[in-house]
């Protein structure tokens, strides 16, 4: 086995229907950040003590959630009205909170440049109202937008090519948009599965990893721009996360509701742990080698040791 249940993280109730989305962890402080989109707000856990410490409240809709370690920064995208915080960790306090586009939901951080990249899935009644918004973290602005080809999700950035990486949900790609000139699409890789969803990097091995709604994991080599590997999921997954030093991948289903671990290397399945039906979002410490499970039903964590 890989994942030990630890045990659980009350958590507050929810306000209205839904539950959590994506979730972020602050290596320092040991803060794990979630996104509790059903009471606008983000949820506050301690990891080294895996409780419950207080909600940052009056985000309305909040899903995108994002840490950066480099500069002690938390972003979040208030879908419910189209804005994005940005947040001292230090204090928590609210920086600032600007329009971003329609419906913000991905997020990603280039520390070196401060510039945020946000997607923003937009509303199939407004034209060309799926988009990117780069914005310039010291300046407080939007600096720039881009008109995407389809819905984006999620969307990561790596360091090493000063590229950020973007899922397009139809038609499937993965945009790469240069940090640079944020203005430019730089590649599209096309993904041979419908609907990618959760996205992250390897950024030693050199591949994406992108779980996509028709049930598969795919990774994809960025030297050759080549599919490298294709896993079968037990249903539509949604937040992947890869552990660099055990080179494991983690996959939420939300149903049935499990966590799925792969090995990065050989894209072999090693074990499916039960979490709960609607869980389809996870945080990873990456220092502790802990992954936390949000269960909607029972607005709990549930935390996990690997290794």
């Amino acid at each position: 086995m890989s994942l030990r249940l630890l045990g659980h993280v009350e958590l507050p109730a929810h306000g209205r229907e839904g539950g959590f989305d994506h979730a972020a962890v602050h290596r320092e402080s040991s803060r794990v950040y979630v996104a509790h989109t059903s009471n606008d707000d983000v949820d506050v856990m301690d990891s080294a003590s895996d409780r419950f410490l207080r909600s940052i409240h009056g985000l309305k809709g909040v899903a995108g959630v994002l840490v950066s370690d480099e500069k002690g920064l938390l972003f979040t995208a208030n879908r419910g009205e189209n804005t994005i915080s940005i947040f001292s960790v230090a204090r928590e306090h609210e920086m600032v909170r600007l329009y971003s586009g329609i419906r913000p939901n991905g997020l990603a951080f280039d520390p070196s440049r401060g510039l945020l990249l946000v997607a923003n899935v937009g509303d199939p009644e407004i034209g060309n109202s799926s988009t990117v918004s780069m914005v310039d973290v010291s300046e407080k602005a939007v600096i720039g937008t881009v008109v995407l080809p389809g819905r984006p999700r999620w969307a990561v950035y790596d360091e090493r090519t000063a590229a950020f990486y973007l899922n397009i949900a139809d038609p499937p790609l993965i945009l790469e948009i240069d940090a640079k000139t944020p203005s430019k699409m730089m590649e599209r890789y096309k993904v041979p599965a419908t609907g990618p969803h959760g996205l992250d990097l390897d950024p030693q091995g050199r591949q994406l990893f992108c779980a996509c709604d028709t049930a598969k994991l795919v990774a994809v080599d960025l030297n050759s721009s080549e599919i490298r590997a294709v896993g079968e999921l037990s249903g539509p997954p949604d937040v992947v996360f890869f552990n660099s030093r055990l080179n494991h991948v983690y996959v939420a289903v939300g149903t049935p509701g499990v966590i799925e671990v792969f090995d990065a290397r050989r894209m072999k399945l090693l074990e499916r742990v039960t979490t709960e039906k609607g869980a389809h979002t996870l945080a990873f410490d990456q220092r502790k080698n802990k992954v936390y499970a949000f269960l909607p039903a029972t607005h709990r964590a549930a935390v996990y040791q690997d290794g």
